[in-house]
């Protein structure tokens, strides 16, 4: 599937892999990808990130993406899903990280011993194995001979939980980048 990649594509996933290794993260999940996609520029994906506004907003979608990872993973529809069930997510949270120390629920870090880097392999997520699998299907549907980094980002914003939320809360949905890409005919 890689040698599909654009050599834009190509360089998301290497940005997500430099993301999660500056989070200490030991694996590359679809957040990671999202930040990539927002650090390029020149590209396609990074047009329609500019164009919807989402690069000025950087930082919110940080802070988003931070407490998705800090909830578990859980998107805001799980969380109220669960407050209707009586269970308060928050208050959760507050309890493991009293116990655990911040970011406990956050998972993907391993311990590490001082002055020792880990300088190994990261797997990619589900999530983000599911992203790239579907920016294939994307591709492949419009036809077009490679995946761009647009597909990536049309692949995320399609995708549920966390990282597809966080993009529909900062104004970039699907519906949203086709038009900034393709028009308001796009198909």
């Amino acid at each position: 599937m890689f040698e599909r990649f654009t050599k834009d594509a190509r360089a998301v996933v290497k940005g997500a892999v430099e993301h999660a290794e500056g989070e200490g993260a030991d694996s590359v999940d679809d957040g990671h990808m999202l930040l990539a996609l927002l650090d390029r520029e020149a590209s396609r994906a990074s047009f329609a990130l500019a164009s919807l506004g989402a690069t000025r907003r950087r930082e919110s979608i940080e802070t988003a993406l931070a407490e998705a990872r800090r909830r578990g993973g859980l998107s805001q529809a799980d969380t109220q899903a669960l407050a209707e069930l009586g269970i308060d997510v928050s208050e959760i949270v507050s309890r493991v990280e009293e116990a655990h120390g911040v970011g406990a629920l956050a998972g993907g870090r391993k311990a590490r011993r001082p002055g020792l880097g880990w300088t190994g392999h990261r797997p990619f997520t589900r999530e983000a194995k599911d992203a790239l699998e579907k920016s294939l299907r994307i591709a492949t549907a419009r036809r077009d001979r490679h995946i761009g980094d647009e597909h990536i980002l049309f692949a995320l914003t399609v995708r549920p939980g966390p990282v597809g939320e966080v993009l529909a809360d900062h104004g970039v949905t699907h519906e949203s980048v086709e038009r900034v890409l393709y028009g308001e005919g796009a198909a």
